[in-house]
């Protein structure tokens, strides 16, 4: 019996879908203006391993993640860069694309744009106007918190507390200021869409409301995100969505914890971020960190559980999946002798149906990949056992078979044990990545960056990209700052 964390209620809950046998899941995607990081790569991980299970467990899975494609940090970059603001959106929506490639992140049922849901956010706008949840200031359109009585239900937080501390937008013609933006009048040389209050374009929180209704109805089953998102995001989203159709947003609610780096949360601002693009092709990285180590990583911790990055964090992991590959290269080759029966095949379903019921009892107890981990560990020195005992070719293809069939649902073991150390990598690097690289020096560096930064001014993007991409299989991380110039680290 599934049981979800429901961030709603703050209880565990048996998981009962609106219709049986299928699943209507929204998660938030990202704002494509920049190349994604481990927190979205987390983020992404645990709603893909979620989707898995429920597909395992025999749901119908309609999955919906969305792309932000017009916001005010798109439209900063664009204007920095002397570019169209829907070459950024493209250029970071293939970025996205290719690093959920990499992470083995399936592809959602659909992955709607905000741009292209523009005529249902305008009517859900219109709405909420006519249902006096909404008010026209210039142009713009606010929602009424104030008409909302159950605003701060989903953050446990009464609106008379909200303002201590809260980052709002000052503005004084806004009748609480709490209070926030549906609809954006448009300024001078932005995107903008008519509507019956001028040209604009829309405030963030109404855009998921509009997809994840356009495609999963009023009420769905479940909604998700990172745990940053509770607050406004998703408690706006209730709010403005339940007050046009009167009706339960999403049921359940799931959030996963922030990645930390040495117990420091990640950060743009504290200069400790890094991308998943540099997590493959740095150099400090690159014999030790692939799609399933990187899974491993993340699934090791529960998910609303937040994850520390520790220098040795991907070697452990690293090491800990070595093991399996042993254990899978041992039945590999037992598979391949043609061997009969032996002592060991008559009890291996001693070894295989504890684990099948322990994982799955660790994964209906709200997803808890730690646990589903740990019971794959303890099978594994079981199985070493009778390996080392002696198993038929047709036992030792079944027990492989089934730990890959167990492994698929995190998205691991899905390599040969042969091409584990080298067979994924090798789709997204170079030999002379694999080689040795030649250490960069400072100099090196800095005249690297000069070029680059006179291929920006020539709108050279891919002369840009692939300065950057060199610097990164050299272990090089570059942080573009607003005012222009480039920081670099190792």
């Amino acid at each position: 019996m599934l049981k979800i964390h429901n961030t709603m209620t703050g209880q565990k809950e048996v998981f009962e879908p609106l219709v049986p046998g299928k699943v209507g899941m929204y998660v938030c995607g990202v704002t494509v203006y920049d190349e994604c990081h481990l927190g979205h790569a987390r983020s992404a991980i645990v709603f893909d391993t979620i989707r898995r299970y429920l597909r395992y467990r025999g749901y119908d899975v309609n999955y919906i993640r969305n792309f932000t494609d017009v916001d005010d940090k798109i439209i900063a970059r664009a204007n920095r860069e002397q570019r169209d603001w829907t070459e950024v959106v493209d250029q970071y929506i293939e970025a996205f694309s290719r690093d959920m490639r990499r992470l083995s992140v399936e592809i959602p049922s659909r992955e709607p744009r905000a741009t292209q849901h523009m005529d249902d956010i305008i009517a859900m706008v219109k709405g909420l106007i006519d249902r006096d949840a909404a008010y026209v200031v210039d142009g713009d359109v606010y929602y009424h918190v104030e008409r909302f009585s159950d605003y701060g239900c989903l953050s446990h937080r009464k609106l008379s507390d909200m303002l201590a501390g809260a980052r709002v937008d000052v503005d004084e013609r806004k009748e609480h200021p709490m209070d926030f933006a549906l609809w954006k009048a448009s300024k001078p040389e932005e995107p903008a869409w008519d509507s019956p209050w001028g040209k604009g374009r829309p405030g963030w929180h109404i855009e998921c409301s509009a997809m994840s209704i356009s495609h999963l109805g009023n009420t769905f089953d479940i909604h998700g995100g990172g745990e940053d998102l509770i607050f406004p995001h998703h408690e706006n989203e209730i709010a403005q969505s339940q007050a046009l159709t009167g009706q339960p947003f999403a049921r359940y609610w799931i959030h996963n914890g922030f990645v930390t780096i040495h117990a420091e949360k990640m950060s743009k601002s504290l200069g400790n971020t890094f991308t998943i693009q540099a997590l493959f092709v740095g150099a400090s990285y690159q014999e030790i960190v692939t799609a399933e180590v990187i899974r491993y990583f993340v699934l090791s911790a529960h998910h609303r559980s937040p994850i520390d990055v520790r220098d040795d964090s991907f070697q452990e992991s690293k090491r800990a999946l070595n093991n399996f590959y042993d254990l899978f290269l041992r039945l590999e080759e037992a598979s391949e002798s043609r061997h009969g029966g032996t002592s060991a095949d008559h009890d291996i379903d001693r070894v295989l149906m504890p684990l099948q019921s322990g994982f799955e009892a660790a994964m209906d107890d709200d997803f808890n990949t730690p646990e589903a981990i740990a019971t794959l560990q303890r099978a594994r020195g079981d199985l070493n056992a009778r390996v080392s005992a002696g198993v038929s070719s047709d036992v030792a293809t079944r027990v492989l078979t089934f730990l890959r069939q167990i492994g698929s649902v995190l998205g691991l073991f899905q390599l040969q044990s042969k091409a584990w150390e080298f067979g994924e990598k090798a789709a997204w690097t170079t030999q002379t990545t694999r080689d040795a690289i030649a250490e960069l020096s400072n100099g090196d560096i800095e005249v690297m960056i000069g070029e680059r930064q006179t291929a920006r001014s020539s709108k050279d993007w891919k002369r840009s990209d692939e300065i950057r991409d060199d610097l990164a299989r050299h272990g090089v991380i570059l942080e573009d700052r607003p005012d222009g110039t480039t920081r670099w680290k190792k």
